[in-house]
């Protein structure tokens, strides 16, 4: 059976590297992309990222478990994303908009590019709703989905009250089905 994210950070405080391994494997990925989709700059957000983990690794040694372990973890990136965007003026930060650079698929019988062109046009359109959103609504929708948070833990994360974390949800999905056309 596989430790629990929390039993992995105690077990981190009390010096085993190896949980903290397993812990950044678990989550490199959701927390990556939830900080490259709140700043502009690949740079920066990888100099965000960077610095979230290193204020994990400060922390370990204060480390108690009062709520799962992503909750802690996304409180960390909002703090540092908070200050981040505080000594830029509270500027709007959007999501990473790089070319898909991927490889195209074989064109076989079923190949049908009006569907791909269709499919990235999408994209793009949920791309730029997503950057559009204000902060808080931005955050939050990311929250929901790259770490799979509910609206209490969001809530908790971001320092909000749980009216203001659903209502901050519900207008960001309301705003991105616009965008997209899905009614």
């Amino acid at each position: 059976m596989e430790a629990g994210d929390e039993q992995l950070m105690l077990a981190y405080r009390e010096g085993d590297a190896g949980a903290f391994e397993a812990l950044y494997k678990r989550h490199k990925g959701a927390l990556y992309r939830f900080v490259a989709r709140s700043i502009r700059d690949r740079a920066t957000a990888e100099e965000l990222y960077q610095e979230i983990w290193m204020r994990v690794i400060e922390a370990r040694g204060r480390y108690e478990v009062q709520a799962k372990f992503t909750i802690w973890l996304y409180t960390v990136a909002h703090n540092r994303l908070v200050d981040h965007w505080r000594k830029r003026g509270l500027a709007l930060v959007s999501l990473d908009q790089e070319e898909s650079g991927g490889i195209d698929p074989p064109a076989g019988a079923d190949y049908e590019p009006h569907r791909i062109l269709e499919a990235k046009q999408g994209l793009a359109r949920f791309a730029r709703a997503l950057e559009a959103l204000p902060p808080a609504q931005r955050e939050a929708f990311l929250l929901h989905e790259e770490a799979g948070m509910s609206v209490a833990e969001i809530a908790h994360a971001t320092g909000a009250d749980e009216e203001a974390a659903k209502s901050r949800l519900r207008y960001a999905l309301k705003k991105l089905k616009q965008a997209v056309g899905d009614d």
